[in-house]
């Protein structure tokens, strides 16, 4: 399709986006399945000149360009960065008020090589389903297919260095991996699930951490996922049963069974709302949503379910809380907090994980250890 067709539909969507709530993501995939003429060339032209725009927002509305499709595709970023009168901020495409807590955070240095690595390419990674398959025999099954290795940290991960369309292949659909990143598959292995275990997913979401988790309980065991999100936990369904996931089932948040398990869970997994300044590389909308309001009622509904989830575990359970934050108003102050307020110990070192260029997304986890002394906290 010629350019000028392709930078109607950039603009278009781009207006609609502006119109919307809903993530970018989610959005562009809708916009794609409404205009199915659009080759996978095309999609791939568009998109990227979309995540473009949308990551560089505050250079664009700094520098403010006639074009702004034009000014990206020919941009020179050696005069960006040595034009003194484009602000630091913009020249890392964040925020003012994500600029200051960074620098604030991490210095200067390291602030200037986040907004490299949050404003690059997002990697695609997968991991492979233990209880139907082995890491090894996917790469074999894909090495004369697809440009794959092994991921550096995650001993299930495997990761793609070109877009594929994965969510039709017959592999997916048998339920032999899953889309997550090696970061989050990190984070769920911090979760030692034995097969004699009873756990509790507090805020799973579509259940990609139990999905990860699950394959150690050798199928016994029970666990219970939870969300507010209805249609996330129906997502979460079909989810385990491509998987082949047995001893696992979905509470909503009235549901009968979540009272019987107060005081009976070995682990309680709290994967937490939080700002997204992990991942941001792949939801970059987000960044232009974060401010102080935010952060400070991100930091009280944190508060609010972990004291919450803490019932469920049993005197000596473990709770497990997890961001995708880099933030340490998410991270260690909250660890700190719970801490300070509530009879549980630290059970190891929290682990930091951040950004890599072409790697893993950041991650935050913390394990607690529940005192037997626990008061029960009734339910607000």
């Amino acid at each position: 399709m010629e350019q000028h067709f392709l930078d109607q539909h950039i603009n278009i969507f781009l207006q609609n986006l502006a119109e919307s709530k809903r993530p970018l993501d989610l959005s562009l995939s809708q916009y794609f399945r409404a205009h199915k003429n659009l080759g996978s060339t095309d999609r791939k032209k568009i998109g990227d000149a979309i995540y473009g725009q949308i990551r560089w927002k505050s250079l664009l509305d700094v520098v403010s360009p006639k074009d702004r499709l034009t000014f990206l595709r020919n941009i020179n970023w050696d005069s960006i960065t040595k034009d003194p009168s484009i602000p630091s901020f913009a020249k890392v495409g964040l925020s003012t008020f994500l600029y200051d807590l960074f620098v604030k955070n991490f210095g200067v240095e390291k602030t200037n090589n986040l907004g490299e690595i949050l404003n690059g390419p997002a990697p695609t990674t997968v991991r492979a389903n233990l209880l139907k398959t082995t890491r090894q025999k996917l790469l074999e099954l894909w090495e004369n297919k697809f440009s794959v290795s092994p991921t550096l940290f995650s001993p299930t991960g495997i990761q793609f260095h070109k877009r594929e369309p994965l969510f039709s292949l017959s592999e997916f659909k048998e339920g032999l991996f899953e889309m997550q990143d090696e970061g989050s598959q990190l984070v769920a292995s911090y979760i030692e699930a034995k097969p004699t275990d009873l756990i509790l997913d507090y805020c799973s979401g579509s259940g990609g951490k139990t999905l990860a988790f699950a394959p150690s309980m050798q199928g016994k065991g029970q666990i219970y996922l939870h969300d507010i999100r209805l249609r996330a936990l129906e997502e979460a369904r079909v989810r385990l049963r491509r998987a082949g996931i047995q001893n696992a089932q979905c509470l909503h948040p009235n549901h009968p069974q979540l009272p019987r398990l107060i005081g009976k869970c070995d682990w309680v997994f709290i994967d937490v709302p939080c700002t997204g300044t992990g991942t941001l590389r792949r939801n970059p909308d987000q960044k232009w949503k974060i401010d102080a309001a935010m952060l400070e009622r991100l930091i009280q509904e944190q508060r609010t379910i972990a004291e919450r989830s803490l019932k469920y575990l049993k005197p000596g359970g473990r709770l497990v809380y997890a961001t995708c934050s880099l933030l340490p108003e998410e991270n260690m102050r909250q660890v700190d907090y719970f801490l300070a307020t509530h009879p549980i110990t630290l059970e190891k070192e929290p682990v930091s994980l951040f950004p890599k260029p072409q790697g893993m997304d950041g991650f935050f986890c913390a394990i607690f250890r529940k005192s037997p002394a626990y008061a029960k906290i009734p339910e607000k």
